[in-house]
């Protein structure tokens, strides 16, 4: 039976294999964006022991459906950066989270803190489509990538000034980031097989992840008690979506979250 991480590659690769773009023309045109905002540097300056937060605009979920159907992107985004957010994540997959690359431009005119491009990175064309739109960082999925292409898609999201941040699930996939160098690696605690969550995943595997790395805990992080246990593992940021995207005062949520450090 396939899976939902199954039918969500599928459709991009499919995407992809159509794309008759020139790959040397999008590069040269990637180059020639503005410069990026510094997604890594931003998380790795964070306030004292307060996590960094990645707040994520996100309208709606595979598993759960539609969790803001009428989403205003850049009010969101303000709204996320009031409460003290470090970094923005927009969705930008269509099919299966109504997300767009209009989306990510809109939220990132709002604010002045990086953006990351959230999506189904399986392209170079991808990479450079992150950097075209806009976006500061680009996310790359071990467990959508094989070697040859996740080598290839972080090199060139690093020539191309963004920043990757490298997903894993579990230790294998933490391996395979690091040995491509990955400066910035996420441990999604969401299965993207089954979309279940397992809170003892990112506890488990922070260890594992080298001192020089910036570590991001990623998905099913509830609030501030969830925070604070993987604050306390040693993560240095949170990427937190539908938690505060369906909150009735995003910048309180966020708020919330950041405080989990405070008096350390």
């Amino acid at each position: 039976m396939a899976t939902y991480l199954d039918r969500i590659l599928s459709d991009h690769r499919s995407a992809a294999a159509v794309d008759t773009r020139s790959l040397d023309g999008l590069m040269d045109l990637a180059r020639s964006r503005p410069a990026v905002r510094g997604f890594g540097a931003a998380l790795r300056g964070g306030a004292g022991n307060e996590p960094a937060i990645i707040a994520e605009v996100k309208r709606r979920s595979p598993s759960r459906g539609d969790l803001v159907a009428d989403l205003d992107p850049a009010e969101t985004a303000s709204q996320y950066v009031l409460g003290g957010a470090t970094c923005i994540s927009v969705l930008t997959d269509a099919d299966h989270f109504g997300g767009s690359v209009e989306d990510l431009t809109r939220a990132r005119e709002a604010v002045t803190v990086p953006v990351l491009r959230k999506d189904f990175t399986i392209d170079a064309r991808d990479v450079c489509d992150a950097r075209i739109m806009g976006a500061d960082a680009v996310l790359l999925i071990v467990s959508a990538l094989d070697d040859a292409e996740l080598v290839d898609h972080h090199a060139l999201a690093l020539e191309l000034g963004l920043d990757a941040l490298v997903e894993v699930h579990d230790e294998p996939e933490l391996e395979r980031a690091l040995a491509v160098g990955a400066r910035l690696v996420g441990v999604n605690q969401r299965d993207l097989a089954t979309f279940e969550v397992d809170m003892a995943r990112a506890v488990r595997m922070a260890p594992l992840i080298p001192d020089a790395v910036i570590s991001v805990a990623e998905s099913g992080i509830r609030g501030p008690q969830d925070a604070a246990g993987l604050l306390e593992a040693g993560y240095h940021a949170l990427l937190v979506g539908e938690s505060v995207v369906t909150a009735g005062d995003r910048a309180g949520a966020i708020r919330a979250l950041r405080g989990v450090g405070a008096g350390e």
